[in-house]
């Protein structure tokens, strides 16, 4: 299951994780036929479910991924949104729009993820998308810093209560990628060359950057990674 993989970084990963060998549940807000048409042309499965995050039920979205393709194995919490505004003309209506979506929603989704696999006595791989904000403040993102350092803290405390039944939970904190979230920023010429000129690979992102981190962390060879932040960021933390 992965969430907000009609384009950008979750398709990225969806796809990637098809071409692993696994069939797909995408949670998305509308329909994802670019998606769709991607994994089915990989020959696996894809089942999309709309949905709104942060508004309808975790339980109700998990039962309906487990009645389409008959189990969850996996998930991602991808789906995420931004609001960019000063910290003193921040309003509470963004505030709560975006920790409803990249933290509550996550965290009820991994539980109800965690039920199924507790029950079938499987074990399991979740993998919450982080960000270079879950270690750094940024600007002018108050809610989204928040909400990615929450992902980071609760990637930790997940992995610390589940590990004993098998279920790895872990993070990839993606640096500045070419998405939907960075468009302002890439258009502002100033604010563009001011990140690139910290970004040691000299580029921004792309979905197809994921991959290997994603498919690494759901795979068995990731067994005993755990409680874990990885970065892919073309070297900004580093800097």
């Amino acid at each position: 299951m992965v969430t907000g993989c009609n384009k950008g970084l979750g398709q990225g990963i969806a796809v990637a994780l098809a071409e692993a060998g696994a069939d797909i549940v995408g949670v998305n807000r509308r329909a994802a036929e670019e998606t769709r048409g991607r994994i089915e042309s990989l020959g696996r499965r894809y089942l999309n479910l709309e949905a709104q995050l942060g508004d309808d039920p975790a339980e109700a979205i998990v039962a309906r991924a487990v009645e389409g393709l008959g189990q969850v194995d996996i998930l991602v919490n991808n789906a995420g949104t931004i609001r960019r505004a000063p910290a003193l003309e921040f309003t509470e209506a963004d505030w709560d729009a975006v920790l409803d979506i990249n933290l509550k929603a996550a965290f009820f989704l991994s539980q109800q993820v965690a039920r199924h696999l507790v029950e079938r006595k499987a074990p399991g791989r979740i993998v919450n998308i982080a960000s270079v904000l879950s270690f750094q403040g940024g600007i002018r993102v108050p809610s989204y810093t928040a909400s990615k350092s929450g992902i980071l803290g609760l990637t930790r405390l997940l992995a610390n209560e589940w590990a004993s039944h098998g279920i790895t939970v872990n993070a990839i904190a993606p640096g500045y990628m070419a998405t939907d979230n960075t468009q302002a920023l890439r258009d502002d010429e100033n604010r563009s060359a001011e990140i690139l000129g910290r970004i040691p690979a000299g580029r921004w992102g792309t979905p197809e950057d994921l991959a290997g981190a994603a498919i690494f962390l759901c795979s068995d060879g990731a067994a005993y990674v755990n409680g874990h932040a990885l970065a892919v960021d073309g070297g900004w933390l580093a800097r």
